[in-house]
């Protein structure tokens, strides 16, 4: 299991060799890149992501060894920045090898929707218009309670 909260970008083909090396039971790797976006009307600076040291490494272990419990899973990495991000910048990186799609598909999805609700990160963005935290959307709490068994 790979697990980094970093500030420099990541490269998701090293990452996938990495993660597969030595291997020949992997039949699909399932991965999301999230990108930092510019949805809103005033446009986007700069977005600065803070986290807790140590405390967010665990947690996003646990939320791993949540998706390895469920689903059928070889091994996975999730990677996550911190610090200046711009527009177009990848922020996250999920990546999950299996022997088989539904189980790589839906162990990256649920851990995405976690991670989104679950992980202690703080996003805080620069506008033309000042400076704002970001709160929490109410479509990951959604999408999270999906998982709820």
């Amino acid at each position: 299991m790979i697990i980094r909260v970093q500030q420099e970008d990541f490269d998701s083909v090293a990452l996938q060799r990495e993660l597969i090396a030595g291997r020949s039971d992997v039949g699909a790797i399932a991965t999301f890149i999230g990108l930092v976006r510019d949805l809103e009307g005033d446009p986007l600076q700069e977005m600065r992501l803070e986290h807790y040291p140590g405390m967010t490494e665990r947690a996003l272990a646990a939320i791993a060894d949540q998706a390895l419990e469920r689903w059928q899973v070889l091994d996975l990495a999730i990677i996550h920045r911190v610090g200046s991000l711009r527009p177009v910048d990848q922020i996250v990186l999920v990546m999950v090898a299996s022997a088989h799609r539904g189980d790589a598909f839906a162990a990256c999805e649920f851990i995405m929707d976690y991670l989104k609700t679950e992980a202690p990160f703080w996003k805080k963005e620069s506008t033309d218009g000042g400076e704002h935290w970001v709160d929490a959307r109410e479509s990951d709490l959604f999408a999270q309670k999906k998982w709820d068994k």
